[in-house]
Formats: structure tokens, sequence, C-alpha cells
């Protein structure tokens, strides 16, 4: 199963790192990755693959939620079926 991961702040350094670092701890891959920055602000979008993911999918959601109050920024996860019906035109 894929999943969009987002994350969106105020830019620093490590912010990439930190949320790597909680895919690699779950056996999540990085299937593709967009960052940019908007002024001051910064912006991710990851497709992730969960096949191999140690914890469930609402465990996942909580972690990530956490380490974006830690480090600073909003971090959401959805299921990529779910993301791609929210956005058809």
């Amino acid at each position: 199963m894929k999943a969009i991961v987002t994350v969106l702040g105020k830019d620093k350094v490590g912010i990439i790192a930190d949320v790597a670092i909680i895919m690699k701890g779950y056996d999540i891959n990085i299937c593709d990755i967009s960052q940019t920055l908007m002024q001051d602000y910064f912006t991710m979008i990851m497709l992730v693959d969960l096949t191999a993911c140690k914890i469930d999918f609402t465990q996942l959601q909580a972690e990530l939620a956490k380490q974006g109050e830690a480090i600073g920024v909003d971090i959401r996860v959805q299921h990529q079926d779910l993301f791609d019906s929210m956005h058809k035109i």
C-alpha cells in the first residue's frame, strides 16, 4: 500500500532528515519526494510505500504528528487512494 505524507511549516535545518529517520525506523520506503520553500515556509510531499511498515497506519499517523509537533511542523499521512480521490478534477 502507498501513502502520501505532507509536511508544512516554518523552514529550518533538518526537517527532511527528521522525517526520513522515522520512515527508516519503520521500514517505510520513500518512493518519491518533492519539497520547496514558499518564502519562509517549507512544504514537502512524499509518496511512500508501506508494504514492509512495522506499525499500523493509525500508529504511523500518530507518530508522524508527534514528530511534527516536536520539530515545529505539521505532518500528515493519507492512503494514496484517498488522496487521489480528494484531488480529482
